[in-house]
């Protein structure tokens, strides 16, 4: 079965960090372009970052440049987003996804979408 699982999600203060995984089964990460979504309560889902398979990355949303970033295992077929110094406006479901294709994109389409993982940044 071909599918994508993110983890790390949870509660977190402001200010603080979470690593998010997105974990690959049945297909390889190596050939597919990986990007990082989320989606907040009342609001359209968002571009947020994005690996390519050139090994550069692009971050999409403004507002986390500078505290977001994306990088890969491939032993481990799973990407990861790092990010720090969150605040509040970052609580969203996070998704990852992945897009077999010659480059990134900020809205698709994509191949493969995980189940979301939540992120909650509150005192």
């Amino acid at each position: 079965q071909l599918q994508l699982v993110e983890s790390g999600g949870g509660l977190v203060q402001p200010g603080g960090s979470l690593r998010l995984s997105c974990a690959a089964s049945g297909f390889t990460l190596n050939y597919y372009n990986i990007g990082w979504f989320r989606q907040a309560p009342g609001k359209e889902r968002e571009g947020v970052i994005c690996s390519s398979l050139s090994g550069g990355s692009t971050t999409y949303a403004d507002s986390v440049k500078g505290r977001f970033t994306i990088s890969r295992d491939n032993a481990k077929n799973t990407v990861y987003l790092q990010m720090n110094s969150l605040k509040p406006e970052d609580t969203a479901v996070y998704y990852c996804a992945a897009r077999r294709s010659n480059f990134c994109s900020s809205y698709g389409p994509y191949d493969y979408w995980g189940q979301g993982t939540q992120v909650t940044v509150s005192s």
